[in-house]
């Protein structure tokens, strides 16, 4: 997937990505500070009907949302704060990448404590092209 995308097109970019990869589950968003991995994220999980507040989980680590018309999880991981993996391990994120209820996990900065992530990990690279401007990209 090579995607170049304005912000009025991200609802679009969003479908694009769930239909895109039917079978996988968790996507790890590789990219700079402010290139809009939360908001792409926030894209996604409108995308798969949530219905909470999605906002970026920098000081919990993960927020965990309900799809409204499943008894689904989709959680959303930052994993900006981590100092290393085994933080990540005591925080419970391994735990919930192994947790078959959740239907979906987006992380951010996943290169922070990547021999957690599991194998069939959809890994996305999203970079500033203008301001206006974001190029997805999968790696």
């Amino acid at each position: 997937m090579n995607l170049v995308y304005s912000i009025d097109k991200i609802q679009d970019v969003a479908k694009e990505i769930i239909s895109g990869f039917p079978e996988q589950r968790c996507f790890a968003f590789y990219a700079e500070m402010g290139s809009g991995k939360t908001t792409l994220i926030r894209a996604l999980c409108d995308a798969l009907g949530v219905e909470d507040n999605v906002s970026s989980p920098t000081f919990s680590l993960v927020n965990e949302y309900k799809r409204s018309q499943h008894d689904e999880k989709v959680f959303h991981m930052d994993w900006y704060r981590l100092k290393s993996t085994q933080d990540a391990i005591e925080a419970g994120i391994e735990d919930i990448l192994q947790d078959q209820q959740g239907l979906y996990c987006f992380i951010e900065w996943p290169e922070l404590a990547e021999v957690l992530l599991p194998a069939n990990v959809v890994r996305l690279s999203l970079t500033p092209v203008s301001d206006t401007m974001r190029e997805l990209r999968t790696l």
